[in-house]
């Protein structure tokens, strides 16, 4: 599944278009590397990005096959890390 695509669909971005505007801004990266919208997403990867001030990593469970609700997305990733970015 593309990046952009999981970061909404697992409610990390409000929308598709919010998470492709942040890889084209290369803030976001799968294990470590800097991404585009269009980079497959697998079980296990670690993905890191940065909205609004906030930089954040998670680990994603398991890629999901369908449409997610909000109440069970956070069953497909694992939040690792949060922190604030200085101004």
């Amino acid at each position: 599944m593309r990046v952009d695509q999981l970061l909404n669909k697992l409610c990390l971005f409000k929308t598709r278009s919010m998470a492709k505007k942040a890889c084209d801004l290369d803030l976001v990266s799968i294990n470590g590397k800097v991404s585009k919208a269009s980079a497959e997403v697998r079980d296990a990867d670690e993905i890191r990005y940065t909205v609004y001030n906030w930089q954040y990593t998670v680990r994603i469970v398991k890629v999901p096959e369908g449409n997610v609700s909000k109440a069970t997305a956070g069953e497909y990733y694992e939040l690792l890390k949060k922190k604030q970015k200085p101004d």
